[in-house]
């Protein structure tokens, strides 16, 4: 049976990109303090190898104006590798974490999380899109219960859907979460725009239990400023 869990608001508000980047670089100093030291390192690197090449070419100014760019693009890109990996350290066995990254997927996929939950907390996520039905469990062996009971209820309200069942974790047979949303996206198209509308708005019917989702930098950790 599953058991009641407080509704809190689980959508979090749009920020800017210069609070993502604020809320990046306080997870990136806690996590990897030596972070930002790398990524310095990094544009060092690219410009001096920017400097030497010109050089070579005897333009070494012009080739110094195009390197400074380049290095900071390069420190950006570790940057952003750094914040990635943050921010998923800092969700890691926390409840709800998969469907955090669930819902951080930006288009395409609508998550309802926490469609089922057990008395130890084990759960089922759903995320609906192009390739159908996703269910997504995380916590122990009763998850798979919970994920059994769960495709029932699909094949009852909406027959000759496909449901693909994902479970995530570090165990074997299981998904990490960091290759979690790359894993969904993989999954082939089954349904039209047209079939995916009535799904979802079958679905919104069904809806699932409202629960406390790790906030923070998680769900926009992935969504780093663009490039």
């Amino acid at each position: 049976m599953a058991n009641k869990v407080k509704v809190t608001n689980n959508a979090p508000d749009k920020q800017s990109q210069a609070a993502v980047l604020k809320d990046a670089f306080r997870l990136v100093k806690t996590h990897t303090p030596l972070a930002i030291l790398w990524c310095a390192l990094g544009f060092v690197i690219a410009e001096v190898l920017a400097i030497l090449a010109g050089n070579s070419l005897h333009h070494p100014v012009y080739f110094g104006i195009l390197g400074f760019p380049l290095g900071l693009l390069v420190a950006f890109f570790m940057f952003t590798r750094f914040a990635n990996t943050a921010a998923f350290s800092s969700i890691k066995g926390q409840l709800g974490a998969a469907a955090s990254v669930l819902m951080s997927i930006r288009r395409g996929f609508t998550t309802t999380p926490a469609v089922n939950v057990s008395r130890n907390q084990d759960m089922v996520h759903r995320t609906v899109g192009r390739p159908g039905i996703i269910l997504v469990g995380e916590g122990g062996a009763g998850v798979r219960a919970l994920m059994i009971d769960e495709k029932k209820k699909m094949e009852r309200f909406v027959p000759g859907v496909p449901v693909t069942d994902i479970y995530a974790g570090d165990l074997d047979g299981q998904v990490n979460l960091k290759k979690l949303q790359k894993t969904i996206k993989k999954l082939p198209k089954k349904l039209s725009n047209n079939q995916l509308r009535e799904v979802r708005a079958r679905l919104k019917a069904v809806g699932g239990l409202s629960m406390p989702i790790p906030q923070g930098p998680m769900p926009r950790g992935v969504k780093m400023p663009k490039r």
